[in-house]
């Protein structure tokens, strides 16, 4: 007893600093673009004289076409698309997890219908998806493009928590609930869902930056927001002066880089595995 007890001591720190290191980029991210946001510089306002600037003193990332300030608009558009990729993973989250539960506890038709539909979501590519509706959209916003992106957010977060079920729907504790009388919606919420939250988290940060990587790719072929302000606009404006300003482009590929990647580390935060590595 008191070896286990030492050794969940041990891991307790080792467990906490993994899941600091694994936050900390996302925290960064979002205190360095909060930051800026909140200061004067403007990602709309143009100075044609500073057009293509390279970085300097003034413009710490240089201009980009009409001259826009390349850091206030990274910035707003990197803070704009992590908020609207967190929204879009946690509402899949909240509809797809307990989807998934109760389908595989249910079994039968029900399981099979929850499964075939998360093949026929997964099986039609989000982004072209998102091109037909948004073609019908005359001036698509960011709800726009989140109610598409939601279509087929839930699936992977329904799927894992089908799997999961599959092996958690047998165990002992499953079976004594039941026993004692338990109704379905307790078995899920009291039993099951507490037992899937930690698995079928992780996914959030990989479900986030596929959607920061959609939205900056809509952006890029002009399906997305009019007012411009997206890491997609940036990656337009660069690709079409590569040769004059490469500095945009780099600027524009780091953002959607760094953004993604801090997504899916913080992700990784709720690997329940993280721990018992860490120790």
């Amino acid at each position: 007893m008191a070896a286990a007890a030492a050794s969940a001591a041990r891991g307790a720190p080792s467990r906490g600093a993994a899941i600091a290191v694994r936050v900390a980029p996302l925290a960064v991210v979002l205190a360095a673009t909060t930051a800026i946001v909140a200061g004067a510089r403007s990602p709309t306002h143009l100075d044609p004289e500073l057009s293509w600037a390279a970085p300097s003193a003034a413009w710490p990332l240089g201009c980009g076409e009409a001259g826009v300030d390349l850091l206030a608009l990274t910035a707003h558009a990197t803070q704009r698309g992590v908020v609207l990729a967190a929204a879009v993973a946690l509402v899949g989250f909240a509809v797809g997890c307990p989807l998934g539960a109760v389908a595989g506890l249910l079994r039968g038709r029900v399981e099979r219908a929850v499964s075939r539909a998360c093949d026929l979501v997964q099986a039609f590519p989000t982004f072209l998806l998102a091109l037909v509706v948004l073609s019908a959209v005359r001036t698509p916003t960011r709800a726009h493009l989140g109610a598409v992106f939601l279509l087929t957010a839930w699936a992977p977060f329904a799927r894992l928590a089908l799997a999961q079920t599959r092996v958690l729907r047998d165990a002992a504790f499953v079976e004594a609930a039941r026993a004692l009388g338990g109704s379905q919606t307790r078995v899920v919420l009291r039993h099951l869902l507490p037992n899937l939250l930690g698995v079928v988290a992780v996914q959030l940060g990989s479900t986030a930056a596929a959607i920061v990587v959609s939205e900056a790719a809509l952006a890029f072929v002009g399906f997305g927001t009019r007012d411009g302000i997206s890491l997609g606009s940036v990656l337009d404006q660069g690709v079409s002066a590569m040769l004059r300003a490469p500095h945009v482009l780099l600027v524009a590929a780091a953002g959607v880089f760094f953004t993604s990647v801090s997504l899916m580390m913080a992700g990784r935060a709720f690997d329940p595995a993280s721990g018992r590595r860490a120790r």
